[in-house]
């Protein structure tokens, strides 16, 4: 470890955004120690072997959360994704941050969780309480949607030949994971202070479920119709072909917070942070997409 760095800590560290944040740092700042804090220390042995330091750490499991983070500078906590339970576990993150002393965290919320109407803002509005009443200085990386949200999706839709939606005309402005997670790393390794910032984060390029299923068609050769239903006629429907229940209803929730405008944002802040246009839908779908 380079003497004088600030270390930084990643919660969630071998989920699909942690991995990528920690890979990214480990590349992009070698000198920068990086603590990957895992629920399984196996799972995290790949980050092992590129320079990470492993720690257990588990949301559910108080008594590992401060000595995991003894010697962190700067945390990274992302969203846990036990729906229902976050609120309690990123208070205990939070809390084991403070006696910790952490510096700083920089926590992964929702795009404008302050007036949002998405169903799933409750827990990061909570969490960002949270953070004031505790007193942890702290940034807010508040995340839209991924463009990865809808790939399963558009290949169901490219196989049956449509895209249902209750999402209207609503836009949406997605990034993939990719540039949320260099986002995160451009806040993290600022020789800015980034106590008290609030970052909007989403997508350069913004598209509609029509615009989707154009872009199938295009792409996959196979004509794709995007279908707009009421949304309990599309929660209904989604849950006819298997989908679980609670899932169909944060999908049918998910698309009506499209309707409403709260996945669209105009702003380009994480363009202006990563110092380049976001990939748009379009080049996530070409490589993924099947015929």
């Amino acid at each position: 470890m380079a003497a004088g760095q600030a270390v930084i800590g990643v919660s969630g560290a071998t989920g699909q955004l942690g991995e990528m944040i920690v890979r990214t740092l480990r590349a992009q700042y070698p000198d920068i120690p990086v603590v990957a804090l895992v629920r399984d220390l196996a799972k995290g042995a790949p980050l092992a072997a590129i320079g990470a330091e492993l720690r257990h750490f588990d949301y559910d499991e108080p008594g590992t959360l401060a000595p995991a983070l003894a010697g962190i500078d700067k945390l990274l906590l992302i969203s846990g994704n036990a729906v229902g339970e976050r609120e309690r576990q990123h208070r205990a993150v939070i809390e084991a941050a403070k006696e910790a002393g952490v510096g700083l965290i920089a926590y992964t919320s929702v795009l404008r969780a302050s007036e949002t109407s998405l169903p799933i803002a409750a827990e990061h509005k909570a969490t960002e309480a949270i953070l004031k009443e505790v007193g942890v200085p702290h940034v807010l990386l508040r995340h839209g949607w991924y463009c990865e949200n809808y790939l399963f999706r558009i290949q169901a839709a490219v196989d049956h030949g449509t895209l249902p939606t209750c999402a209207g005309d609503g836009l949406i402005s997605a990034a993939p994971r990719a540039d949320f997670a260099q986002g995160a790393v451009a806040v993290l390794t600022s020789r800015e202070d980034q106590a008290g910032k609030v970052y909007e984060l989403a997508g350069s390029t913004s598209f509609t479920f029509d615009d989707l299923a154009a872009e199938a068609t295009r792409l996959s050769g196979r004509p794709v119709t995007c279908v707009q239903l009421s949304k309990p006629a599309f929660e209904a429907a989604l849950v006819e072909i298997g989908t679980p229940p609670f899932v169909a209803a944060l999908i049918a929730k998910s698309d009506m917070g499209a309707c409403d405008g709260g996945l669209f944002d105009e702003s380009r802040t994480l363009e202006k942070l990563i110092g380049r246009p976001t990939t748009p839908m379009s080049e996530v779908m070409a490589h993924t997409l099947r015929p």
